[in-house]
């Protein structure tokens, strides 16, 4: 569970780093950054801050940023119903460095780590490194996790409409929405 105070440190530093990476957002923008602390309490290492433009029932875009070496837990955007697959998503990396984990080859040596203690519930380890300007597509119902470089990063996420209440994470103590505290 986040405090409301913890909330508020979180999106002023989110804005920060949009700026940083040259993203220009408003004041009402800044204050609708959520904090995902994934509920295990530890937002600084797992976790991030989302900033969603649009979501609507045909597409969505976001701001994805992530502190330095902070990561977002293992899940896949399961089929919703017989006509939606699930949500397809694009990565493109704007500033600094991304580790993404897909399902392919074993990268041997990943440079980034899971969390301590939640190694087990970590299962797709190929590797692919975004750089400002990279981007990936992962189809829906992949299993992927990611993690931000010593510096952090910003990433835009381009997708079909994004029901994050039903993502699945491998970690069944992760809960994709943030309490926040009264």
């Amino acid at each position: 569970m986040m405090t409301r105070a913890e909330l508020r440190r979180w999106q002023r530093q989110a804005a920060a780093m949009l700026r940083k990476a040259g993203i220009v957002i408003t004041r009402q923008e800044a204050s609708a950054i959520e904090a995902a602390d994934c509920g295990l309490g530890r937002f600084e290492e797992i976790g991030l801050g989302v900033l969603v433009y649009v979501n609507t029932e045909r597409c969505c875009a976001k701001e994805l940023v992530l502190w330095p070496g902070q990561t977002f837990p293992e899940h896949r955007h399961p089929p919703v119903s017989a006509t939606n697959p699930g949500k397809e998503e694009m990565f493109r990396c704007r500033w600094g460095l991304v580790y993404l984990y897909v399902p392919g080859p074993r990268t041997r040596r990943p440079k980034a780590r899971p969390p301590r203690g939640r190694e087990a519930t970590f299962t797709v380890s190929h590797e692919v490194v975004l750089r400002p300007g990279d981007q990936y597509t992962l189809a829906p119902n992949t299993p992927h996790w990611f993690q931000a470089g010593p510096e952090g990063a910003v990433v835009s996420e381009f997708s079909t409409t994004s029901l994050d209440e039903l993502d699945v994470f491998t970690d069944p103590e992760v809960r994709r929405i943030t309490q926040i505290a009264r």
